[in-house]
């Protein structure tokens, strides 16, 4: 692991979005996540070992960058203020998911095939930006590649785990 990135990688977030929807995200090592949506658009929808560019923004506290595409073809930016817990993310939703978001709640890892093919019958545009900060309500220092931390669907949580707040 990256000296820099020490401070994150391992850690295990369950953030809430001022609009109401709630995430949470493993990061697993310095170039990967998980990620589980609890509720908002494609509430559901559950990720393995998606790829991402990871930064260290400052040098004297601990904030972060990600970055990424997924092979529906939505993009994502978080930075990450652990320090006090909180989060900015802006998401690009190509206009597919905007007109039937349930074709993506899944465990996208079993339908890789199947997303890049809505992906790429579209329709891309007009992109949906999302821009929204969010409050980190639990945060747990997990050891890297723990395959254990996100391991099943949202729904197959009891509610205890989803309600940190």
């Amino acid at each position: 692991m990256s000296e820099e990135l020490k401070d994150i990688v391992g850690k295990h977030l369950l953030y809430k979005y001022a609009n109401g929807w709630q995430y949470e995200i493993y990061i697993k090592n310095n170039t990967t996540i998980d990620y589980r949506i609890h509720s908002g658009l494609v509430g559901g929808r559950w990720v393995k070992d998606q790829q991402v560019h990871l930064v260290k923004l400052s040098s004297t506290t601990a904030i972060f960058k990600f970055s990424w595409t997924e092979p529906t073809g939505t993009s994502v930016s978080l930075s990450i203020n652990l320090d006090e817990r909180r989060l900015h993310g802006t998401i690009f939703f190509p206009r597919w998911i905007i007109d039937e978001p349930q074709k993506t709640v899944c465990f996208q890892n079993d339908h890789l095939d199947e997303m890049r093919q809505h992906r790429d019958r579209g329709p891309t545009y007009p992109i949906e930006v999302i821009d929204e900060f969010a409050d980190i309500i639990f945060v747990e220092d997990c050891k890297e590649n723990d395959e254990t931390i996100i391991a099943c669907a949202p729904s197959q949580l009891s509610n205890g785990c989803t309600n940190h707040a």
